[in-house]
């Protein structure tokens, strides 16, 4: 079973960061950087979704459907004449979903993060989301993932291979104070303690330190 890490070392990996970095006018090296922080992310809030009954059954429903993985087949297709609006605007609602009102702040963390502005992270994820969708609904037809128990495994093995620093953090998005809210969990693990103070880029920064 391929991680995160796995895909972005891949021949394919190097084909999505250059097709990204394309579409969005970015040097690739900044890309993938913003891909390797913002794809494990997009996994653990997804992972975090998951953990309540209606959460796995969004994302069953959404890996059967929609996001089978047939996305990766054709990459170069899907680069090949820009990104087709329907996409972004999948990812858009994916984004949504997963990351709620807290968006636009961990848009301005990665944007501190790597010094690309926060417009071009926006877009950045945009692509981003529906290509990790199609990662996890192919990893699920290929192991046959079926239930609750199954899903929350699949997306802890491709949380592995992680830096432990972003290991032990993203693997521990809980929702501690029990306000749905993900990231906050995260500043509170980050600085050790529940405060809800300080800046998420900081924050973010301590959390995917290279």
């Amino acid at each position: 079973m391929s991680g995160l890490l796995d895909l972005l070392n891949s021949p394919m990996g190097k084909q999505l960061i250059n097709g990204v970095a394309g579409q969005t006018g970015q040097p690739e090296s900044k890309t993938a950087d913003v891909l390797s922080m913002a794809m494990p992310l997009l996994l653990g809030a997804m992972k975090k979704n998951a953990s309540s009954p209606q959460g796995v059954e969004g994302l069953m429903n959404a890996l059967s459907n929609k996001h089978n993985g047939s996305i990766l087949d054709d990459l170069g297709g899907l680069f090949g004449g820009g990104v087709d609006q329907s996409v972004m605007d999948d990812g858009a609602g994916i984004l949504g979903h997963v990351l709620g009102n807290k968006q636009p702040q961990v848009e301005n963390a990665l944007s501190q993060k790597s010094g690309l502005d926060a417009g071009a992270i926006a877009n950045i994820l945009k692509i981003a989301a529906p290509i990790v969708m199609g990662y996890l609904g192919r990893e699920r037809n290929s192991g046959n993932v079926n239930d609750a128990n199954g899903i929350n495994s699949l997306l802890g093995s491709m949380l592995g291979g992680q830096p432990q620093q972003n290991q032990s953090l993203i693997m521990s998005l809980i929702d501690a104070d029990g306000d749905g809210s993900v990231l906050d969990d995260v500043a509170g693990m980050v600085m050790g303690s529940n405060k809800k103070s300080g800046g998420l880029g900081g924050l973010l920064g301590g959390l995917f330190k290279k």
